[in-house]
């Protein structure tokens, strides 16, 4: 797949999950891969839509061609770290939650 890959064609993203990553601007792999799943994650959540656990696993799927559940089994530990030190990093910047 290249980055100008249209979002309803990766993998593990439904139409649920393709309306709140049109809802924060992204719109194709490239959208996604310059914004990175975390912070992508962290976007549809903070534009109050529910971002559950699961769209993490997916995005980070859909950017590495994986099943999300693999990536929830695999990859967990490290993503729910890098939602910590972003929420952190967000508190420290005065952005709060």
């Amino acid at each position: 797949m290249t980055d100008d890959t249209p979002i309803d064609s990766l993998r593990n993203l439904g139409p649920r999950s393709r309306q709140m990553l049109a809802a924060v601007g992204v719109h194709s792999r490239a959208d996604l891969a310059s914004r990175g799943a975390v912070e992508v994650w962290d976007a549809v959540r903070r534009a109050g839509l529910p971002a559950s656990l699961n769209l993490l696993w997916a995005l980070v799927g859909a950017l590495e061609g994986r099943d999300w559940r693999e990536v929830a089994r695999t990859d967990r530990l490290d993503l729910l770290t890098r939602i910590e030190a972003l929420a952190e990093a967000r508190k420290h910047l005065g952005e709060g939650d």
